[in-house]
């Protein structure tokens, strides 16, 4: 629910003056509220006081009522509709950014499995290139044959 107090910073204007700013009858402004399109805040006395957020309602109610031809039915629509869709664009924001964050924590750990291979590799080659000469040397295919038997190796210890 909005809270209905009023910020003492925050710039308002009382119904008389929004009423100008529309050239509409403050009636049409209370029935606007009446129906629940709009929910100005009130003064200690109970006066309407409409923020600018407020103002920006009205006009687009105004617009919709008086340029559109849009019943109030269809304006109360029309803004359920509009708050809905503000909702779940935040929500599908919220799961791009997590789906985001995901991918690149993937794709850091791929990278560092990818280096660790690489290194794997180099030390097996390493120990292979020390081998005497009289043992043949492995073949490239024999050294990844090692290096996956070797990273199976490290990945059930890890489990």
């Amino acid at each position: 629910m909005k809270n209905n107090k009023i910020n003492k910073k925050e710039m308002v204007f009382s119904i008389s003056a929004v009423a100008k700013m529309f050239s509409v009858h403050q009636q049409t402004i209370r029935l606007y509220e009446k129906q629940g399109l709009i929910c100005p805040k009130r003064s200690s006395g109970n006066t309407r006081l409409f923020s600018q957020e407020d103002v920006y309602q009205l006009e687009e109610i105004i617009y919709l009522t008086h340029q559109l031809g849009i019943n109030l039915a269809g304006v109360e629509m029309i803004l359920k509709l509009k708050k809905q869709i503000g909702k779940m664009q935040k929500d599908i924001n919220k799961i791009f950014s997590q789906t985001q964050e995901q991918l690149e924590s993937e794709s850091q750990k791929s990278k560092n499995d990818a280096q660790e291979t690489f290194k794997r590799l180099l030390q097996l080659k390493s120990a292979n290139e020390q081998k005497t000469s009289t043992e043949a040397p492995l073949s490239l295919q024999s050294l990844l044959e090692l290096g996956s038997a070797a990273q199976d190796e490290d990945n059930d210890k890890k489990n």
